[in-house]
């Protein structure tokens, strides 16, 4: 099992745009590396006859059939409407020219 190095932990941290000090680098080297070992034991395991899963259970999406239905009456709905125009709701700008 490879041992992860302090410089190897800063050099991750840097591309995650990290600031971590030499006494955080090392201490992560030591806990990162201790993850990694556990997850070493893995490999351990005969897989043979297991064959490769996404997910341990199986998922269907369930799905109503889309039906179209009636909207709200347009009317109705434009009496909550402070400002309109055209029928449309009219905002403030959002873009100065």
């Amino acid at each position: 099992m490879a041992k992860l190095t302090k410089e190897e932990v800063k050099h991750v941290a840097h591309l995650a745009r990290l600031a971590i000090t030499d006494e955080e680098a090392e201490k992560f080297a030591q806990q990162l590396g201790k993850i990694t070992d556990f997850a070493e034991q893995l490999n351990e395991l005969d897989t043979t006859n297991v064959e490769p899963t996404s997910h341990v259970l199986p998922i269907v999406n369930v799905l109503r059939e889309d039906v179209a239905q009636k909207g709200l009456n347009r009317d109705l709905m434009m009496l909550n409407v402070k400002d309109q125009e055209a029928g449309q709701v009219k905002v403030p700008p959002i873009l100065e020219d």
